[in-house]
């Protein structure tokens, strides 16, 4: 007996091609160089360096820091929204702290062993002014 050896072949695997998906690059418009600004602008430069960049007339750009103000005098007034985002810089919210009461006898944080009186305050609203996220960004480059 003729022992006949059999041939194993293995069946190849053929992987099905998947149409693989191209990421699109996205062309966003060059990043500005921004310079430092050595000295805090007034008020006339701040208005005529937003001009410049703009193309808007001086008078123009008074306009819309007016309109902007006004717009945040309505949120932050009694009954208003309490709160104001200028998109992408900060939020302004009114924190409404309420009334406190007269104690004596309260241990001076600053002298152990002594004691002092703290006075009554009355009810308050309180402007806070938080930094959004690109806001710490702009600050920690």
């Amino acid at each position: 007996m003729a022992t006949a050896k059999k041939k194993v072949t293995k069946k190849k695997v053929v992987k099905k091609k998947v149409a693989s998906k191209k990421a699109v690059k996205k062309t966003a418009a060059p990043e500005k160089q921004i310079k430092a600004i050595k000295d805090a602008f007034t008020k006339t430069q701040l208005y005529a360096h937003i001009s410049e960049e703009t193309g808007l007339a001086r008078k123009e750009v008074a306009k819309v820091f007016d309109s902007l103000g006004d717009v945040i005098n309505g949120h932050v007034k009694s009954r208003g929204a309490g709160e104001f985002k200028v998109p992408g810089l900060l939020k302004i919210k009114v924190n409404k702290k309420p009334a406190t009461k007269a104690r004596k006898n309260v241990p001076n944080p600053f002298r152990p062993g002594e004691f002092m009186d703290v006075a009554a305050k009355p009810a308050r609203k309180v402007v806070k002014v938080l930094p959004l996220k690109a806001l710490k960004d702009m600050a920690a480059s």
